[in-house]
């Protein structure tokens, strides 16, 4: 199993990122120009067989991670609920 190192560019929500193979002969070349181009490091290193599904797994921990700061927060179970009764009256309606 590969592991892949994950770079965002502050404040972006890591929606801007990349990645590097850490078994790369050039890992730590790529590394230094990366963060001189203004990305950080992000998170830990993820293994994964390929290049995909590290980026699969780099997306759904922090999907997770938004997910999981959203429920800390009123409003927003709130809205989970407003739209959990509209799913149920709107689901009893077509059936």
């Amino acid at each position: 199993m590969a592991k892949y190192q994950f770079f965002c560019i502050p404040n972006s929500n890591c929606k801007q990122y990349t990645f590097l193979d850490m078994a790369s002969s050039s890992f730590l070349q790529e590394k230094s120009e990366i963060l001189d181009q203004g990305f950080e490091v992000e998170d830990d290193v993820i293994y994964a067989d390929t290049p995909e599904d590290a980026v699969e797994k780099f997306k759904s921990n922090f999907i997770y991670a938004v997910d999981e700061y959203g429920k800390a927060n009123v409003s927003y179970g709130f809205a989970v609920f407003l739209q959990s009764i509209y799913k149920m009256l709107f689901s009893k309606k077509t059936k």
